[in-house]
C-alpha cells in the first residue's frame, strides 16, 4: 500500500545482501512513522511481544525473519541444528494466539534442519522467509479479489448510496504485510469506484482501530468515521451498517473464530440485526488440529495496557492513568466467535461457510479427515 505516495509494506530487508530486517514500530503511530531495524532474535521477539508488529499474518512473517537472524547468529561451537531447534521455540512462544507464528516457525525449522554448512543454510533461511511473506501477501491480494464480489452485491442493493463497512481492531496491511485481510475487499471496492464508507471500531485497550486503521484509511483516501467499541450494536440497530468485515488470529477448522476482545458482542448484534459479519484470512490462519474455538489458548496480557492511555501531549507521546492507581485489571486480548454467527469466511481461494465441511472442501489439501 502507499504511504504519501510511496509503496511500502509492514517489513521489509535492505543492506548487504537484503539480510537486514526492518519494520516499522507501530507502538509510535500514528503521530510517528518510525523505522527500526531488528539486529538479532531478541529484538524481532521483543519486537512480537510489544506489539511493534501485530497481526497473525505479519505476526508469522516476522516469525519467519527471526529465525533468519537465529541462523545467522549460531555459534561455531554448537550444533547447529539442536541451536535451531531451541531458537524456533523461543520464537514461536513470542505470542500464543496467532496461529501464523508458530506454522511460520515450523515451515522454517523443517526447510533448514539438517542443512549443516552454514552460508548455505543462511541463503535457504532468507529465500525461505521471502517465500512466506510474498505468500502471505498473495493471500491478501486474494482476500481482496474474492470480497469484493461480496461488496459489490450488496452495492448493487443500495443504489449508489454508499456501503457502510463496520470493522474491528486492525486488519489492514499493517497487520499482514500488504493489502490487509479484513482491509483487502474494501481497499479493492474503493479502488473500483465503488461508494464504501468504514465504521472504525476504536479497539480498546490499545486503540489499533483507531490509531492504525483509522491512519490506513486516512492514507488510502477511504472515507471513514471513528466511533467507539460500544457504538456498533446502535449503528446496526439503525441501519447504518451494511456489512462487518474482521479478521483473525486463528480461526478452528470448524469455523469457530478468534480475534481481538470484542469481535464476539460485534458478531452477537449483528446477528441480532441481521447484519452479515464476514471474517477475512489466509489458510495460514486456520487450525488444523483444535476443533472448539473455546479450546484456543487466549493471550493474557499487561493490565498496564488497560489502566493506562497513550496519547499525542504537546508533540510527545504519553500515557495517562484513568482508573485508581490500586484498582485491579484483567487483559483478555481476544475472544471467541461460534462459527454459528459468522455468515462466511473470505479466504485466497473464495468464500465459504464457517463449517468444517466447507473449509475441509476449499481447502482439500489442507484438511485432514
Amino acid at each position: 500500500m502507499k504511504v504519501d505516495g510511496i509503496w511500502r509494506q509492514a517489513i521489509w530487508t535492505g543492506g548487504e545482501n537484503l539480510r537486514q530486517v526492518f519494520i516499522f514500530d507501530q507502538t509510535k503511530l500514528p503521530h510517528k512513522l518510525v523505522e527500526k531495524e531488528l539486529i538479532n532474535t531478541d529484538s524481532a521477539i521483543d519486537a512480537i511481544c510489544n506489539m511493534e508488529v501485530r497481526g497473525a499474518p505479519l505476526i508469522g512473517v516476522t516469525g519467519a525473519y527471526a529465525v533468519c537472524l537465529a541462523v545467522a547468529a549460531t555459534p561455531k561451537n554448537q550444533d547447529p541444528d539442536a541451536w535451531l531447534v531451541n531458537e524456533c521455540a523461543r520464537i514461536a512462544a513470542a505470542r500464543p494466539t496467532a496461529v501464523n507464528l508458530a506454522w511460520a516457525v515450523d515451515k522454517m525449522k523443517n526447510a533448514l534442519l539438517g542443512q549443516k554448512d552454514f552460508s548455505n543454510r543462511l541463503s535457504l533461511a532468507y529465500e525461505n522467509a521471502k517465500i512466506i511473506l510474498e505468500g502471505e501477501v498473495d493471500c491478501c491480494k486474494h482476500i481482496g479479489i474474492h470480497g469484493l464480489e461480496l461488496l459489490k452485491d450488496l452495492s448493487s442493493k443500495k443504489g449508489g448510496r454508499p456501503l457502510n463497512i463496520l470493522t474491528h481492531c486492525n486488519a489492514g496491511w499493517l497487520a499482514c504485510v500488504d493489502y490487509g485481510t479484513a482491509t483487502a475487499p474494501i481497499y479493492a471496492a474503493f479502488d473500483e469506484g465503488i461508494p464504501v464508507h468504514v465504521w472504525v471500531d476504536e479497539t480498546r485497550p490499545l486503540n489499533q482501530g483507531a490509531r492504525l486503521t483509522a491512519w490506513e484509511m486516512l492514507h488510502h483516501g477511504v472515507p471513514h468515521t471513528l466511533i467507539t467499541d460500544n457504538a456498533g450494536g446502535h449503528l446496526m440497530q439503525h441501519g447504518l451498517v451494511d456489512a462487518v468485515i474482521v479478521g483473525t488470529d486463528r480461526t478452528t477448522h470448524t469455523g469457530d473464530v478468534c480475534n481481538k476482545i470484542g469481535t464476539y458482542l460485534k458478531a452477537l448484534a449483528a446477528f441480532d440485526n441481521n447484519v452479515p459479519f464476514f471474517v477475512a484470512l489466509p489458510s495460514s490462519t486456520i487450525d488444523w488440529e483444535i476443533e472448539n474455538g473455546l479450546n484456543i489458548p487466549i493471550e493474557q496480557r499487561n493490565p498496564h495496557e488497560i489502566t493506562l492511555v497513550q496519547g499525542l501531549c504537546d508533540g510527545q507521546l504519553k500515557s495517562v492513568l484513568v482508573p485508581p492507581e490500586q484498582s485491579p485489571a484483567r487483559n483478555d486480548a481476544f475472544d471467541v466467535t461460534p462459527a454459528r454467527l459468522v455468515t462466511g469466511l473470505i479466504t485466497e481461494r473464495g468464500v465459504c461457510r464457517a463449517d468444517k465441511k466447507s473449509i475441509a472442501a476449499l481447502f482439500p489439501d489442507k484438511s485432514r479427515k
